[in-house]
């Protein structure tokens, strides 16, 4: 499975922007896939996750402002980031699971299997 994040770029504080992640594979619809992001200097950390089912779960820094959602006819996973904040700057990685994974786990990047290249996200203040 290959994943290939695009949508990123630079925004204004306040401002939106929507990443997609494509997968090379259908059995992409069926895989749980997560958002992680990783600011310079700083761990990569959890943002998002939406379940074959269409579960989501999201970190606490993000919630109420990205949405995830997936259009399983085009394989591919949005989020949808509003209101963003300085802070919010990082490159974002879309990842994939090869299984389903517990919803104890969806936060861990050692669940997820495949990962894209990343895309840059850039929140001027």
């Amino acid at each position: 499975v290959q994943l290939v994040e695009s949508g990123g770029g630079l925004v204004e504080a306040g401002g939106s922007l929507r990443p997609s992640c494509a997968a090379s594979a259908r059995i992409f619809n069926t895989l749980p896939i997560g958002w992680f992001r990783q600011a310079p200097g700083k761990e990569r950390e959890f943002g998002a996750a939406i379940g074959g089912s269409g579960s989501t779960f999201y970190a606490d820094s993000v919630k109420g402002r990205f949405t995830i959602s997936r259009d399983n006819a085009k394989n591919t996973v949005y989020l949808q980031m509003n209101s963003l904040k300085p802070e919010d700057t990082a490159v974002y990685y879309c990842a994939a699971a090869a299984y389903i994974v517990p919803t104890a786990l969806v936060a861990k990047s050692t669940a997820y299997n495949y990962w894209g290249q990343g895309t840059q996200v850039t929140v001027s203040s």
